[in-house]
């Protein structure tokens, strides 16, 4: 598999990472399945390579991976000072109402019974903030379900929290779930997409990610561009405004 790389010097490399792409192996992964770091392991010839963050295996885009210690540490102070501004898109279900919002929305961690068996269950919810901006909207000749129309809304997440699934479970919250999500998605509307358009992945990405250089100081914006998958996906419905 050929690796996008969006960015690199002596300390960070910025990779845009493909739609069902594990980044580490895993308990649900076979155990010759390809995973991101050990692609980029192998293309630079290094065991030293390491996340600064992460993203879902459905989710595609922009993702940081470090070179050395030091560095890589002060980066993910950064992070967890929420000093990192990151921008995703979603294509959702249904219209807004507003163009744009916020969505401050409380969630609960997430509990992985196989990464931490011992894990408490009966955990608080934990402040969650998201922003959003419609971007464009489009509504379909195809009946799902007792509707005889389908709209869906084109839509740029900034979370300003770093919580498990957060966009995916913000989007559920509002009523309006991602396209493709089969955790927390409509089953019916992901049915009419692999079957009107072959649509086989979670249309959400991360488009850009803005952080402070932990070496030079200076102020880095990346950015990805949208996979070809999903920019003929938005020819297909019409969402050319981008």
């Amino acid at each position: 598999m050929q690796l996008s790389i969006l960015f690199e010097d002596d300390y960070l490399i910025a990779v845009d990472k493909p739609s069902g792409l594990l980044v580490h192996p895993s308990w649900i992964s076979k155990p010759d399945e390809p995973t991101l770091m050990g692609l980029l392991k192998e293309h630079y010839r290094s065991d030293k390579l390491h996340t600064i963050h992460r993203l879902d295996r459905a989710t595609s885009g922009v993702m940081l991976v470090g070179k050395e210690v030091e560095s890589s540490k002060a980066l993910q102070a950064q992070f967890q000072a929420r000093g990192v501004k990151k921008q995703y898109e979603c294509l959702v279900r249904g219209w807004f109402s507003e163009p744009q919002g916020r969505i401050d929305h409380p969630l609960v961690p997430k509990y992985d019974k196989f990464a931490d068996p011992l894990a408490s269950q009966d955990k608080e919810a934990k402040e969650a903030v998201t922003d959003y901006q419609l971007l464009d909207q489009c509504e379909l000749d195809i009946p799902v379900g007792r509707y005889s129309t389908a709209r869906y809304s084109r839509v740029a997440c900034s979370p300003h929290s770093g919580r498990k699934h957060q966009i995916r479970r913000h989007m559920k919250h509002l009523l309006h779930p991602i396209v493709g999500d089969t955790k927390y998605g409509e089953g019916r509307h992901n049915r009419m997409f692999r079957d009107q358009f072959n649509l086989h992945r979670l249309v959400l990405m991360a488009r850009s990610i803005e952080f402070t250089h932990p070496v030079t100081e200076n102020r880095l914006t990346i950015h990805a561009d949208i996979p070809s998958e999903i920019v003929q996906l938005y020819n297909a419905l019409g969402l050319n405004n981008f």
